[in-house]
């Protein structure tokens, strides 16, 4: 594995920088390759940075279902994040780092949007993988990476 390590900081005048504090990293799950890449990059800053990893697993759905959190989730479905997001939470844990699984129901790019830039969630950063499960590919990024890396508030980390 590839080591890297990732300061972020922000100049507030011209000689004068703070530091961000990465203590609650937030990483999507969707069971591809790229987001299992994001979560051991997430569980990487977190253990540099002693924080926590909050993995949020969205069930897509059509229109109108998406208006209850969790009126479209079959049973397969619940199953499937679930065991995602459990295997998540163990991989963190061999590794020292606390993660919590949310599971929610709707649109991902905007969703992860939405859960990043809600105060009470106290996201420092997203981790997320380049590309999904999606079918429909962009030539550099996939489309919820994308959406999501212009719509946060927060500091966004791309993995390929």
């Amino acid at each position: 594995m590839q080591v890297i390590t990732v300061v972020f900081k922000i100049q507030i005048h011209s000689n004068h920088y703070m530091a961000i504090k990465t203590k609650k990293i937030l990483v999507p799950l969707d069971g591809s390759k790229n987001s299992i890449r994001g979560l051991d990059m997430a569980i990487h800053i977190a253990r540099q940075s002693q924080g926590t990893v909050v993995a949020l697993a969205i069930k897509t759905v059509p229109g109108i279902y998406a208006i209850h959190p969790f009126g479209f989730l079959d049973f397969n479905s619940m199953t499937e994040i679930k065991k995602l997001l459990s295997e998540a939470k163990v991989r963190a844990a061999k590794r020292g780092i606390d993660l919590t699984g949310k599971a929610i129901a709707g649109d991902p790019g905007y969703d992860i949007a939405r859960f990043t830039n809600n105060p009470k969630n106290k996201i420092d950063m997203v981790v997320i993988g380049a590309r999904g499960r999606s079918s429909a590919k962009e030539i550099f990024l996939g489309s919820v990476s994308n959406y999501v890396l212009h719509k946060s508030k927060k500091p966004v980390l791309i993995v390929k």
